[in-house]
């Protein structure tokens, strides 16, 4: 492993998720300008990077990855294009001190069946199953040191549309990861390939 958990083989670190469009992230990023005077020990996310995680599959070999693609279009086409409700401030872990401060979502049934064909999808190229139950969330931000558990306010966004889901790669980096979309699955239609 390098010093940033990189394995040695060559891999890539990947995830699959929703997108969400410029005018949610641009309220998150809103509601984080609201929230960071009272969380100054918190380290936001980039609006910009904003999205919904349905499978992380960490340091991945890139024909896992392709693997994954005709599963993931075929589940996507399942699904229609859907509404998520986002509202409601929580921290991870639930106990303790916190790590993440996240938003989260409402999921429709067809968005959580979605979820669970990407968890099959992933088990099936050879990953390990996820041990962590589904919690649909949106990362606002990680504390660096320990820190009280806050007062968190209310916080209601409305409902962010999603037409596609995304198998992204991720790429560290000390001023934040970049996201770089491998493929873009339109919800309820065919697969348009990215790159």
């Amino acid at each position: 492993m390098t010093a940033e958990g990189e394995p040695r083989e060559k891999t890539i670190r990947a995830f699959v998720a929703f997108p969400l469009a410029e005018e949610v992230r641009r309220d998150v990023a809103a509601a984080i300008r609201r929230l960071a005077p009272s969380l100054p020990d918190v380290r936001f996310v980039r609006d910009e990077g904003v999205h919904v995680t349905l499978r992380f599959l960490g340091w991945t070999r890139a024909e896992t990855v392709a693997a994954l693609e005709a599963p993931l279009r075929a589940a996507a086409a399942a699904c229609p294009p859907l509404g998520l409700r986002i509202g409601g401030l929580g921290l991870f872990p639930e106990r303790g001190a916190p790590r993440v401060l996240w938003l989260g979502l409402a999921l429709p049934a067809p968005a959580a069946k979605l979820q669970a064909a990407c968890e099959t999808a992933a088990v099936a190229a050879g990953l390990e199953p996820e041990t962590r139950a589904f919690h649909p969330h949106l990362t606002l931000g990680r504390w660096r040191d320990r820190a009280a558990r806050p007062a968190l306010p209310d916080l209601d966004l409305g409902v962010a549309h999603v037409r596609e889901l995304v198998l992204f790669r991720s790429d560290i980096r000390p001023s934040g990861s970049i996201y770089t979309p491998l493929a873009v699955f339109p919800l309820g239609g065919a697969a348009a390939a990215v790159g």
